[in-house]
């Protein structure tokens, strides 16, 4: 304000806007250096904030001054901006607060400063109220209530802040922490529903997450409420509010976690250039990389930067367990220790407090770490909750456990504990205080342990824990109708106990380099004893980790319909009772990946390998030779058309050669007889059946054509165009040189492709691409691509050409980046190489995709040339490669591009 008066509004907003992008500026530039750490750098920009507020306050004032007789305001920070911390895009609240209303000048300078600090492009969340107001508006909102706790003067009259401030005070000794807690606990409730009741989500919420920064902030107001304190050090010691909730280095990790979620938040801000929130896939490696997280060993920074969130995560989780009963129960005093009704609990060492399991006196975690684990258990079986005292010792003392390694009533304990009733929730507790790491120690390997790709929605640890609560599920028979095979077959199994150890261990070895499931059958030869399982035992659960992946491989990468798919998985399961303890655990792993993996067609092929193999194993592992079961297929298809004139049957029987006529059974046979019939009658040069398969969440799309090369490839362009994934395909040639391709299709969400209208677009885009007047390229180049925070997952494209797999066909199994139009452009290189497609079987795994093909050359022999097998391979990998260019050539994808 030059000569005392206040320049004009645009030169205001224009030296004001410089103003704010040095202060800006001077944070990032100090915190991207490594000179301060994220809360000091939130801090700092709090502070420098003020600055500019205090100016906006000063220049409104000069614009607009008071009245006389105008009541007088005061400018307050509510929010995280009260609390004097700031990220760099988060929102400003602001209160204008008054004695009782606020006068005409007042509204007039309130609206002035919101107009200056929107042109400058701030983000300002605002209110105007009365002392008066703040209080009824606190008591009927929580959100107001919260967001008040940090209030803080920052311009204006300070004895007007001062006077709310007091009455605030005064208002909460009456209303009492109660309301607020369980407003707060419904709050926090709803959150984790809406962003995850896990903490250990691979694309975690920093802000808003399970064991998040706000989780760490509701632990904060809480006390404040509580206890008025402005920092949660402000607890420690006996003669702290609350009499010594916190101990000095909880106190210590509470602001470790709130220096480190800030400062990934800070980064995550910065890189976005927005108020990012959200740690996603192609942000955590730059945010990894930013706080320095290299690699070490076999672990890349990414996933030792993770693995710090995750660990974070869980130290908040805890304190949220340990801190939030602790203020509930201190307006009330000490907590009464009373010996336990049950005379077991007493013997056992345990009492109760405020209706909670705690150690009863005399009786030391230390001395006696065993008491550890047999509290949990007591606590499950009684269906008592465990006292956050008691926790809060367990966690401080859970290195005792080590002791307990081999010793056989810890083993005993814990193996209740895994294999009782609700395991999985009891286990997370275990996890959550430590012991199981202290136990095991190869499980502190997976603990916070990222899976940097896209199919696994949680860490190893995470997900290991849920696959035994998908067991128990099963055993309650809670998944009846999702899996009805295994439900079944969990009742009869001999070997329980070893199933949900294998469980327990089956990705143990992850991270580890090599391939974990040959690994952690090796460490299961050592932990199991040191479990007390027996020798069987022991043996059985080595043998479910190393084959844990062979009942899904198989069924989503091989023909299950070649009996020597069948026989060499039942050369290698050999018995029964391991073919029962395969699919359960195979169900169980693939139902706790996530809620997008298990579908009912997936659930089909299980159940179909497991029965034919079953079949095999109870048969002698043998099948009926080849031409017998087409005579007996051919002899069920003929029963079925007994009412059709016997030239037409006995035309229809002579179509199909011998792989047809072991790949369906004996109505579809039927079916197709009709289609042909029809097909010939109407002289057809193109016939498109869909049939909607409810049980197995799948379309079944036949085609029946004139064969030529190409075929496959065009049909599966037209069917991405259309929006279908195809899970499985069955290719046949008939005698009569027509093909006869059948596709088995799903939607983007998994289910059957069943509405009407895209069924019949389905049909319309198969004719136009076979007729050649539908450009394939140009229009799955519209479809929509993956979101941009999937490309920070790598997919390195293989290649695998396998002549044993079958007797009679060449096995390609293709490894890519899924992406629209893929299988179009891969079987477009199998048939460009001279080769026919039998059958193709797809599976998706997030983003990668693995398409299996089975193959014959021209001459309906396998590919074995070594010449033609080098060509081969090099145009499928050059088909894994190729993306569109902009121009709308396909062209081979950089090595950024892949």
């Amino acid at each position: 304000m030059p000569g005392g008066r206040p320049v004009a509004r645009e030169e205001a907003v224009t030296l004001l806007r410089r103003h704010l992008g040095r202060v800006q500026n001077r944070v990032q530039q100090a915190f991207e250096a490594h000179e301060l750490s994220g809360l000091a750098a939130a801090r700092w920009l709090a502070a420098l904030t003020d600055t500019v507020m205090v100016g906006i306050h000063a220049y409104t004032e000069a614009m607009l001054p008071p009245a006389s007789g105008e009541k007088h305001w005061a400018l307050v920070a509510t929010g995280g901006y009260g609390r004097g911390v700031l990220a760099p895009f988060s929102d400003i609240d602001l209160l204008f607060l008054t004695d009782a209303g606020m006068g005409p000048r007042g509204r007039q300078s309130v609206e002035f400063m919101l107009y200056l600090l929107w042109d400058l492009g701030l983000k300002v969340g605002h209110a105007t109220r009365s002392r008066a107001d703040c209080i009824v508006d606190a008591k009927g909102d929580a959100t107001v209530l919260t967001a008040l706790l940090d209030a803080r003067h920052v311009a204006g009259d300070d004895a007007v802040y001062r006077r709310f401030e007091e009455a605030f005070r005064k208002a909460r000794a009456e209303w009492g922490l109660r309301p607020f807690l369980i407003a707060k606990r419904a709050e926090r409730q709803q959150r984790h529903a809406r962003y995850g009741e896990s903490p250990f989500m691979v694309e975690p919420h920093v802000k808003e997450g399970r064991g998040g920064l706000r989780d760490l902030q509701t632990l904060y107001w809480l006390a404040r409420y509580a206890f008025n304190v402005q920092r949660m050090p402000e607890l420690v010691g006996p003669a702290s509010p609350g009499g010594g909730l916190l101990l000095a280095e909880e106190a210590r990790a509470i602001r470790r976690a709130w220096d480190f979620f800030w400062t990934v938040r800070f980064h995550l801000h910065i890189v976005t250039g927005r108020a990012e929130e959200r740690l996603t896939f192609d942000l955590q490696p730059v945010v990894g990389a930013r706080m320095g997280y290299t690699r070490h060993g076999l672990q890349d920074g990414v996933e030792r930067f993770m693995k710090h969130f995750f660990l974070t995560v869980r130290d908040v989780a805890r304190f949220t367990r340990i801190l939030e009963p602790a203020i509930e129960r201190a307006s009330l005093g000490p907590p009464a220790v009373v010996p336990a009704s049950d005379k077991a609990l007493t013997e056992a060492g345990f009492a109760l407090a405020d209706g909670k399991i705690i150690a009863a006196p005399g009786h030391d975690f230390t001395i006696d770490p065993v008491l550890m684990l047999r509290i949990f258990r007591m606590a499950r079986d009684r269906g008592l909750e465990i006292h956050p005292l008691a926790f809060r010792a367990i966690v401080r003392h859970a290195r005792y456990v080590a002791r307990l390694r081999g010793e056989k009533d810890a083993s005993a304990e814990f193996l209740d504990i895994l294999s009782g009733r609700d395991p999985a929730t009891w286990l997370r507790m275990l996890n959550e205080a430590g012991l199981i790491s202290r136990l095991l120690p190869d499980w502190q390997r997976i603990v916070g342990l990222m899976q940097f790709d896209t199919y696994h929605v949680f860490t190893v640890d995470e997900h290991t824990i849920e696959t035994i609560g998908v067991l128990a599920a099963l055993e309650r028979g809670e998944l009846g109708e999702i899996a009805p095979v295994a439900s079944e077959l969990i009742g009869q199994l001999q070997s329980r106990r070893a199933l949900y150890v294998a469980m327990l261990l089956h990705d143990i070895a992850k991270g580890r380099g090599g391939d974990h499931s040959e690994i952690g059958a090796q460490l299961a030869q050592t932990i199991c004893p040191t479990l007390g399982l027996t020798p069987e035992e022991t043996e059985t659960v080595s043998w479910l980790v190393l084959h844990h992946l062979l009942i899904s491989q198989t069924a989503f990468k091989r023909d299950i319909e070649d009996p020597k798919t069948i026989l060499d998985i039942a050369e290698v399961v050999q018995s029964p009772e391991r073919l029962r303890l395969l699919l359960v655990l195979t169900v169980a792993d693939m139902r706790a990946v996530g809620p997008k993996v298990w579908n009912g067609w997936k659930a089909t092929l299980l159940r179909e390998l497991y029965w034919r193999v079953a079949e095999v194993l109870a048969g002698g592992l043998s099948v009926p030779e080849r031409d017998v079961r087409v005579a007996r297929a051919k002899e069920a298809a003929a029963l079925l058309l007994a009412d059709r004139p016997k030239p037409e049957v006995d035309a229809f029987l002579e179509l199909g050669y011998p792989g047809y006529w072991l790949s369906f059974d004996p109505e579809t046979h039927a079916r197709h007889a009709a289609m042909i019939q029809e097909a010939k009658e109407e002289k057809a040069p193109l016939t498109v059946r869909t049939r909607v398969l409810e049980s197995r969440a799948v379309t079944e799309v036949t085609v029946y054509c004139t064969d030529h090369p190409g075929l496959f490839s065009k049909i599966a362009g037209a069917l991405a165009v259309a929006g279908a994934t195809i899970v499985d395909a069955r290719i046949h040639t008939m005698t009569d040189g027509m093909a006869l391709d059948t596709f088995w299709v799903q939607d983007a969400q998994g289910g059957a492709f069943e509405a009407p209208h895209r069924l019949a677009r389905l049909a319309v885009l198969v004719e136009q691409a076979l007729s050649g007047r539908l450009r394939l390229r140009d229009e799955i180049r519209k479809l929509k691509r993956e979101p941009a925070r999937l490309r920070a997952v790598t997919v390195p494209p293989r290649v695998v050409i396998d002549n044993h797999a079958s007797n009679s066909f060449t096995v390609i199994e293709v490894n890519g980046r899924d992406r629209p139009g893929l299988l179009h452009d891969v079987t477009a290189a199998i048939s460009d190489q001279g080769l026919q497609i039998a059958s193709a079987h797809i599976t998706t795994y997030g983003v990668r995709a693995v398409d299996v093909f089975y193959v014959k050359d021209v001459f309906g022999l396998k590919v074995e040339n070594e010449r033609k097998l080098v060509g081969l391979r090099r145009a499928l990998e050059a088909a894994l490669e190729m993306v569109d260019a902009p121009g709308g050539a396909p062209r081979r994808a950089t090595a950024g591009a892949a």
